[in-house]
């Protein structure tokens, strides 16, 4: 599939942290993002999303990630957050409820081509028992 994203990360850069340690978090989860500092966070610009699209599917957690897609989409963009901690670990892991007290990695999808549900499907097909039902490899 043909797809045209602008993908935006902010994360917040903790004084116990180390920026480089959490410009990898980003980079584990979005290969290629250009990430730069700014006043106490990183902002980061994407526009791949297959390795993202492909840890969605190796953790088996398509449905969970179609579920914050849809609940974060307003209109053509999809607003979400990651645990830094995790991204770190090269795993992505939605943060829900109450932030991570380091902060939390905040993903902003702005959906160019296709549609945004046809782009959802690409990035996280729907499931049946757990098994994509459209796959395309």
């Amino acid at each position: 599939m043909i797809y045209s994203v602008d993908i935006q990360l902010t994360a917040p850069v903790q004084d116990t942290e180390i920026e480089a340690r959490v410009a990898d978090a980003i980079e584990n989860i979005f290969p290629g993002a250009e990430v730069e500092s700014g006043h106490g966070e990183l902002i980061a610009e994407a526009h791949s999303v297959e390795e993202f699209s492909e840890s969605l599917h190796r953790q088996e957690i398509l449905d969970t990630a179609r579920g914050e897609f849809f609940g974060g989409r307003e209109g053509d963009t999809l607003s979400f957050s990651l645990k830094k901690q995790a991204a770190f670990q090269g795993v992505i892991n939605f943060a829900v409820g109450n932030p991570d007290e380091l902060g939390d990695i905040h993903v902003r999808m702005k959906v160019n081509d296709p549609t945004a549900e046809e782009f959802i499907d690409y990035v996280a097909p729907p499931t049946e028992d757990g098994k994509p039902i459209m796959d395309d490899n």
